[in-house]
């Protein structure tokens, strides 16, 4: 197998932790392309997420999403993929491989307070779970993955963007 360049950046984090706003500025400021992964697998399924869930059911949903998440192919981009990314193995190897891994870290508070009705936003809970006993179930795994924690807590997009991307550079110069 061979060695894949590390040019692009994937945000992980937690539904409306800002992946795709961040993502979309963060993309502008450095000059790379975007890379919305929700509609990625809308487009290669010919159905919305929501479908997808209620047609294949959770675990369905999540193997698709590890499918199509594995196969991203993309250079100098800015990904964002959704936040159960980091249940699929395959996907978060890949983007280990082709990216420098950034979770976007926010409180419980400010997530209940971001994401508001929690079906309305599409956030795919088991049976019985709270949001958090998700926001629990998933922050040891946007850890785990991470090459860049940033907490956004009581931060702007814009705020958040500007610390993001002085972080990056700096490590762009540390690898030449």
């Amino acid at each position: 197998m061979t060695s894949k360049k590390k040019d692009n950046i994937t945000l992980i984090g937690m539904p409306s932790s800002g992946k795709s706003t961040i993502g979309v500025l963060l993309a502008k400021r450095l000059g790379y392309s975007f890379v919305d992964v929700d509609i990625v697998i809308q487009e290669k399924e010919g159905r919305l997420l929501k479908e997808i869930i209620a047609q294949e059911g959770l675990d369905g949903f999540l193997e698709v999403e590890n499918r199509i998440n594995a196969q991203i192919e993309a250079s100098r981009s800015v990904i964002a993929p959704g936040g159960s990314v980091i249940y699929g193995e395959e996907a978060m190897e890949h983007y280990k491989e082709i990216s420098q891994i950034v979770y976007l870290k926010l409180s419980y508070e400010e997530v209940e307070r971001r994401i508001g009705n929690v079906v309305d936003r599409g956030v795919a809970l088991k049976k019985g779970m709270t949001l958090r006993d998700l926001y629990n179930e998933r922050i040891p795994y946007y850890e785990k993955y991470a090459d860049i924690t940033i907490d956004e807590t009581g931060q702007t997009p814009g705020e958040t963007v500007d610390r993001l991307r002085a972080m990056i550079e700096a490590q762009m110069k540390e690898e030449r």
